[in-house]
């Protein structure tokens, strides 16, 4: 073939060069690539290993399915236990308030309360307003006693008594109020017809609805404590509680914002009590000759006192 090398012009191994393969002064061949030893040129290709691989990041894995779903699964089961709890907490709440509620049902027919008679004596000289004046400063006066001794026990290292204190604070000021508001409606001469136990209904729904009893109204008569009442009933324990959250305050604190906010909360209720009962008050001159009220056969000691009602007229004592 025209340009080719004529066999017996090729090298043949036996006559090849014998001396080293990088030649006689260290140099290789351009075809066997650059000297072992010395600074890599750039873009020539190194037969050395690589260095440490560890170096590099590695890629991040997504997790295997079994991962997932374990995730996913413990997950529901967080949720599912939380929801869990909220429930029971909720139940032991509605618990709570429905012993609450009978408590107070149980507790109101035991409530001593005067007559305008009894009243009368023991308040002598004095007008349906002026006595009203003296019935709510003497219950104002021990609401805030009552405030002022839970926010006190309040300082003790004792955080499970805490619902304990303020179910103790809400029957006292219960009790307290409802006593008001009974001897209130002898006052204005608004007596609810009925037995001591209906009676009793009738201030407790009252106190329950922050309103007065108009006798001309049957619906404020209504004695029957269904379940309708008794869940007004719980909302006002409620709304008593979040109230008299603030009494639990430490160094004292609590002590002096309980009395002062029981006190006022009580003056509140007697003014709303007593603006409805003036739209319907009876003058003493037009009452009639009514009968003493039945008492309680094992009345609850509400505001008593040591001392003498002369003695003290403020005081809301039997």
């Amino acid at each position: 073939m025209t340009g080719s090398t004529p066999p017996w012009k090729r090298r043949f191994p036996r006559g090849a060069d014998p001396g080293p393969s990088d030649g006689p002064h260290g140099a290789r061949d351009d075809e066997r690539g650059s000297p072992s030893t010395g600074p890599v040129p750039t873009g020539s290709a190194s037969l050395e290993p690589a260095g440490d691989r560890d170096a590099f990041p590695v890629p991040a894995q997504s997790p295997t399915p079994v991962a997932r779903r374990r995730l996913a699964t413990f997950r529901a089961k967080a949720g599912e236990l939380a929801r869990e709890g909220a429930r029971k907490g909720g139940e032991r709440a509605r618990a709570g308030l429905g012993y609450l509620a009978d408590r107070l049902i149980e507790m109101a027919p035991r409530i001593p309360v005067r007559d305008l008679a009894t009243l009368r004596r023991q308040f002598p000289g004095l007008g349906p307003e002026q006595l009203a004046d003296k019935l709510v400063a003497g219950a104002s006066k021990a609401s805030a006693t009552v405030g002022a001794g839970v926010g006190a026990a309040a300082m003790l290292p004792v955080p499970p008594a805490m619902p304990t204190e303020l179910a103790a604070e809400i029957t006292g000021v219960a009790a307290i109020e409802l006593k008001l508001i009974a001897e209130l409606h002898e006052v204005y001469g608004v007596r609810p017809p009925g037995n001591l136990k209906e009676r009793s209904s009738a201030y407790l729904r009252s106190w329950t609805d922050e309103r007065g009893i108009d006798p001309s109204k049957p619906a404020t008569l209504n004695a029957a404590f269904g379940s309708p009442m008794k869940k007004q009933l719980r909302q006002q324990i409620m709304k008593r509680m979040v109230r008299n959250l603030p009494n639990l305050m430490p160094f004292m604190v609590g002590a002096a914002v309980g009395a002062v906010m029981n006190r006022r909360d009580t003056r509140n209720l007697a003014a709303r009590i007593r603006d409805d009962l003036r739209k319907v008050q009876v003058p003493w001159d037009a009452l009639s000759e009514l009968p003493p009220l039945e008492q309680p056969a094992h009345p609850l000691p509400v505001g008593d006192d040591p001392r003498k009602p002369d003695d003290d007229p403020g005081e809301p004592g039997r």
